[in-house]
């Protein structure tokens, strides 16, 4: 039965960790040229909040006099 070669699985560990962190740190650089609106911005936090319910959770009513 072989042996199993413990280096050059470190070795692969090690380059993955490697290619992971520079592509991270390729996307931060693009992030920081790039023109605003094309990274880092959240589509569902431009439109307008939803006011259906108080910040206690309580759906208003229609009719203010009721309460």
């Amino acid at each position: 039965m072989a042996t199993p070669n413990y280096n050059y699985e470190k070795r692969q560990r090690e380059l993955a960790k490697k290619k992971k962190k520079e592509e991270k740190l390729q996307e931060r650089e693009a992030r920081k040229t790039s023109p605003d609106g094309e990274f880092g911005q959240n589509p569902s936090m431009d439109s307008e909040p939803d006011h259906s319910q108080n910040p206690d959770g309580v759906v208003p009513t229609d009719n203010p006099d009721q309460a």
